[in-house]
């Protein structure tokens, strides 16, 4: 679960957070890069059935395992142009 918050302002008005969870599911196969699936689910929210449509394997982001990002330097890319 990850969480939004927005300020709410108290009838005192001292402000605190208000959080909402956001629930974010992922699929983990052996061996292989964890990959969200939360935007391809249907969840019923009153039982918590979670229905996965049969093409959802198509659908899938291809993720890579972080040992295989690669992270370019910004400033070097933009210094080469000029």
């Amino acid at each position: 679960v990850q969480y939004t918050c927005e300020p709410e302002e108290l009838p005192s008005g001292e402000v605190q957070p208000r959080c909402f969870p956001i629930p974010r599911i992922f699929r983990i196969c052996p061996n292989r890069p964890a990959v969200e699936i939360t935007k391809l689910i249907k969840i019923d929210l009153k039982t918590g059935e979670i229905e996965m449509p049969d093409e959802s394997s198509a659908l899938l982001p291809k993720g890579k395992h972080w040992r295989d990002i690669r992270r370019y330097d910004t400033e070097a890319v933009a210094g080469s142009s000029g």
